[in-house]
């Protein structure tokens, strides 16, 4: 009888410890863009504080917005576990701010990138929509786990800042690509989208079904404010503006919005990076 309690037992406990198992740890993250101006939060004084999260939190993906190309390559240097795909929205290249993905090559397998622009004719490099300020990208990414070997599709955006108009075109096209690019595919959409979840741009990604928000899907709840604004000086309340999206066919464990602060109270930068575990179909 004890015989068969401990058999019994262990099979639970195999069974509670799967999802961690296979899950996927992945991140966006806002760097803010490598200003001079900041001074004393100027990109050379942040980049050691987001190795060192990256290190800590060892996510199997990590989408970044603002970041140049120098941004880049300085943080490729100090992350030899990962690799990156995006072009600079200014010209579909190496110039402007780009939403870039990162991954672990020892956990994922790249199959495929690309990079659309936030407009009209997305396809056009550099190309503005709508009432936006300034052209406004999204890169996407195929990989495919190593461990298990499905395949996924990451997007990764930053919707425009003054644009009310940008912003809801800008979700709408996101929703019409996805849901004709990747009609059954386990998707996960991160990125800083510049809107709260009161908003038509959130409802029209949201409101049909196609996407659900992480942190009301997360089973262990979500961890840390509901805000991830800061401008460098205190949170900001109700400026949860940066999110991680994901299809229905996505468990998602936790959600987390983590406040990154150093000891003289510091951020690491303007916003605050999202976290979420997830397990694919």
């Amino acid at each position: 009888m004890l015989l068969f309690l401990l058999i019994g037992l262990g099979m639970m406990m195999g069974q509670a410890a799967e999802p961690d198992t296979l899950a996927l740890r992945v991140v966006s993250y806002n760097l803010r863009y490598d200003n001079p101006a900041d001074g004393p939060n100027a990109w050379p004084n942040r980049i050691d504080r987001i190795v060192a999260f990256v290190r800590f939190y060892e996510p199997d993906v990590l989408g970044v917005q603002e970041a140049l190309r120098s941004m880049l390559d300085s943080l490729q240097i100090r992350l030899p576990g990962y690799r990156w795909v995006g072009v600079g929205r200014a010209d579909g290249h190496d110039n402007g701010e780009f939403s870039a993905i990162f991954y672990r090559i020892d956990r994922l397998k790249l199959l495929e990138s690309r990079t659309f622009w936030l407009s009209p004719t997305p396809n056009l490099p550099g190309s503005k929509g709508w009432d936006a300020a300034i052209e406004r990208i999204c890169t996407w990414a195929r990989l495919q786990d190593r461990h298990t070997h499905q395949t996924f599709f990451v997007f990764n955006t930053h919707f425009d800042h003054e644009g009310a108009q940008a912003r809801l075109e800008s979700a709408r096209l996101l929703h019409r690509i996805i849901s004709e690019y990747a009609p059954t595919a386990p998707v996960i959409l991160i990125g800083d989208f510049n809107t709260t979840e009161v908003s038509s741009p959130y409802i029209a990604l949201t409101g049909d079904g196609l996407l659900y928000d992480a942190l009301h899907r997360a089973e262990s709840g979500h961890y840390g404010p509901r805000t991830t604004w800061n401008g460098f000086q205190t949170l900001k309340p109700g400026q949860r503006i940066d999110f991680i999206f994901v299809t229905k066919n996505v468990r998602v464990l936790r959600h987390a919005i983590l406040v990154d602060l150093d000891e003289t109270g510091r951020f690491a930068s303007d916003h605050l990076p999202v976290l979420a575990d997830v397990v694919l179909p």
